[in-house]
């Protein structure tokens, strides 16, 4: 009822004394009484054309910082609007339109607008924080500002602008550095040398090119040509690891097909796959992403590269499990004959499950298993050379990897 009521507390103040003059003037004969409530229905009748006048101009835009928010993480949003008035207009008040995904206060009073005849179209700027709820692409909007007239007794609301669509990425989240020795599972970015002459003298030299490292400057070379020369014989490699994240639906419920956000269990491994890709990476491994049945899911993320790693969640802001029939195996059979570290996200295992997985992991120097389930037996792949770790819906993601680590340890002390 508020909503559609136009005149504001002042306003309703006003026409229940005109109704009121009416009605004593006409009862107790007294006309000045009646001139009053005529002046007070002129008046809003005033004020009403005087709101007819203001029209917003449609040209809304939202600046979100961070452009991509995580789960849990805040963002400020700044709102600019246009409004042209042909009268000056008192303070009124502004509301955006939050989706689920989103939560915060997006309201708060608006300043009056000055006549906007002789300088165009006025701007509203407004300003507020939102926090990550849920991952996917949310939209915000459309933007309500409500414009009262200069005496303050009528609003009126003009809903401008489309919405902005807001990608909320997935927590990162602070995983255990990887062990010191395992193998290919160094975790630094390695050098290869390719010798290409004998000795320190006759290396081949090239110009410097935005990029190359400057432990490869060749400082000989740089002094004799008097330009930066690097060593052409030295390249930069970098280690390789791998991700799979299980999408197959019979391993979760099936809210995990749906919209983002729809199955606790589903997101928490979504969480872990993309804190174990950013973890990778900066440790310094090339990681690539893939899904169960061997579907490259990202590009590969090259090793090193943070901002790259967390460009790669915002791309799984959308993700969800695959439907359709469910693929027999949990690690794809090019990823099992692999030899750096493997990270792998599942779900509810069956026995078959388990027995697919067993001498998956003997060949990668760090196999790690992770299942996001409500009850999990892992002992026979922990035995079989997993380092496998039990993650509850909504459980420390953290806690998990730690579990997982640990049991390298303690093999490695028996």
């Amino acid at each position: 009822m508020t909503r559609l009521w136009p005149f504001t507390l002042r306003g309703t103040g006003a026409v229940l004394l005109a109704v009121a003059g009416f009605v004593i003037a006409q009862r107790a004969g007294i006309p000045e009484l009646l001139y009053f409530a005529t002046l007070l229905v002129a008046l809003l009748a005033a004020s009403a054309i005087a709101l007819l006048v203001t029209r917003g101009t449609g040209s809304v835009s939202r600046v979100v910082t961070p452009e991509t928010p995580e789960v849990g993480g805040s963002a400020t949003v700044v709102v600019r609007a246009g409004l042209s008035s042909a009268l000056p207009t008192g303070p009124g008040r502004w509301s955006d339109t939050l989706p689920a995904g989103l939560t915060g206060r997006a309201e708060g009073a608006s300043a009056p607008l000055a006549s906007t005849l002789a300088r165009g179209a006025g701007t509203v700027e407004v300003r507020y924080d939102v926090v990550g709820a849920s991952r996917g692409i949310h939209s915000i909007g459309p933007l309500e500002v409500t414009t009262t007239d200069p005496f303050g007794l009528v609003r009126r609301r003009l809903a401008l602008g489309r919405t902005t669509a807001v990608t909320v990425a997935p927590a990162i989240v602070d995983l255990a550095p990887l062990p010191s020795a395992s193998g290919e599972a160094g975790g630094t970015r390695q050098t290869a040398a390719l010798q290409l002459g004998q000795g320190a003298d006759n290396l081949v030299a090239r110009p410097y090119a935005p990029g190359d490292s400057m432990r490869r400057i060749h400082w000989r070379a740089t002094a004799h040509r008097d330009t930066l020369m690097v060593r052409q014989e030295e390249q930069e490699s970098s280690p390789a690891a791998t991700v799979v994240i299980d999408r197959g639906l019979s391993r979760w419920s099936p809210q995990a097909a749906h919209a983002p956000g729809s199955d606790p269990a589903f997101e928490t491994a979504v969480t872990a796959c993309v804190s174990a890709i950013a973890h990778l990476v900066h440790e310094g491994y090339t990681v690539d992403v893939v899904d169960s049945d061997g579907t490259l899911l990202t590009d590969p993320v090259e090793g090193g590269d943070d901002v790259e790693a967390r460009a790669a969640a915002a791309g799984f802001a959308s993700l969800r499990a695959r439907a359709g029939d469910p693929s027999p195996r949990i690690v794809p059979a090019t990823v099992s004959a692999l030899l750096g570290p493997v990270v792998v996200i599942t779900g509810s295992m069956s026995p078959e499950d388990r027995a697919t997985l067993g001498a998956a992991g003997l060949h990668s120097a760090l196999p790690v298993l992770i299942v996001v389930a409500e009850h999990a037996e892992l002992d026979a792949l922990q035995l079989a050379g997993w380092r496998a770790a039990h993650l509850l819906p909504a459980g420390d993601v953290a806690r998990a990897w730690d579990d997982a680590m640990e049991q390298g340890y303690a093999r490695v002390g028996r």
